[in-house]
């Protein structure tokens, strides 16, 4: 990681880029709701669609919930081993500070995803802070795989192959997927139905105290400027940790190889995913090249373009889906 030698100067304001004010409780006012869309069960033979959503309580008391995405060619055959799709849990972005499961970036998303691998897709809905700090998204993110794991609904043991499951997210998710990667690979005998064959890392939000030259180049990016950064991280991690805490910077922490011992015993792939015009793109390939010194296989795939670009210009899809369906197939 290279030394910047003087402090950026960032001139976006936070609050006005997220949206959000403070309050003396310590909570925030989100300001702008998101467009959202609602789940539809049910398939329409008026207006046929190739994918049909459901929407289902994960724990009550923490009002968490997630969405199932189902291809509707699935339904057109008998359930069987043989026409079982691939299962995709899937982790929103946002900074663990914004969004939701069912926001429209977020939705439209996941519901190509589905259509296009094909694929079950399942959308996690957490907690966010700072109301929720971490690691409250990372406990939702495991009891939703628990939820998986016990539910009857048909649509999940019916359809989706639990053999062949991926833990996906894309920017703060990617983050998520990556902690709840590590959670089941130490506890894997609790999740014996799933056999997870890999982690996909979308555009990940990691961290750090020192600063990277890509964060010091794009401090006023207009997708992802370095005070929404810092802004992010400072609800999100528990009250009084910096940046280099565990859950921002992974490269601090345990510095053996034994936290991977799991991932590497189960033969998981990991697909780091990022472009150069991210301003946390060195902290990306610099997970990737610690994910592959401590001995755990991963697919490096660095393009050109903007942090999660995907979820902004939907013309972006097809070329991600691309990366991801080859990694699939190869896992």
């Amino acid at each position: 990681m290279s030394e910047p030698q003087t402090e950026p100067i960032c001139t976006v304001d936070p609050y006005q880029y997220l949206q959000i004010i403070p309050n003396p409780d310590g909570t925030i006012t989100r300001l702008t709701p998101h467009p959202s869309i609602p789940a539809k069960p049910d398939l329409d033979n008026d207006s046929p669609s190739p994918v049909v959503t459901k929407d289902f309580t994960v724990k009550p008391n923490t009002k968490t919930w997630l969405r199932v995405y189902l291809p509707c060619e699935a339904l057109n055959h008998s359930p069987s081993s043989s026409t079982k799709l691939p299962l995709i849990v899937f982790y929103h972005g946002g900074g663990f500070v914004i969004l939701s499961v069912s926001t429209s970036v977020n939705h439209d998303f996941c519901y190509k995803l589905a259509e296009f691998l094909p694929a079950v897709v399942v959308s996690i809905g957490y907690r966010l802070a700072p109301e929720h700090r971490l690691p409250a998204a990372y406990d939702d993110g495991v009891e939703a795989l628990q939820w998986l794991k016990t539910t009857d609904e048909k649509w999940v043991r019916e359809f989706a192959d639990f053999s062949n499951c991926y833990l996906m997210g894309s920017s703060a998710g990617g983050n998520l997927a990556y902690h709840v990667g590590l959670r089941v690979s130490r506890h894997v005998d609790e999740f014996d139905h799933f056999k997870i064959k890999g982690l996909i890392l979308h555009h990940p939000f990691f961290g750090g105290s020192q600063m990277t030259a890509s964060e010091m180049r794009l401090a006023n990016d207009t997708f992802l400027p370095l005070s929404a950064i810092n802004l992010m991280w400072e609800y999100a991690l528990p009250v009084g940790a910096d940046q280099d805490h565990e859950y921002c910077n992974p490269m601090v922490g345990d510095d053996g190889a034994d936290q991977f011992d799991g991932i590497k015993r189960l033969r998981w792939r990991i697909l780091v995913k990022g472009v150069n015009g991210d301003p946390l793109i060195d902290r990306q390939k610099e997970l990737a090249e610690m994910l592959k010194s401590r001995g755990v296989q991963v697919m490096e795939h660095i393009s050109e373009g903007y942090h999660a670009q995907e979820f902004l210009d939907k013309t972006k899809y097809e070329a991600l889906f691309d990366v991801i369906k080859d990694f699939i197939q190869n896992c």
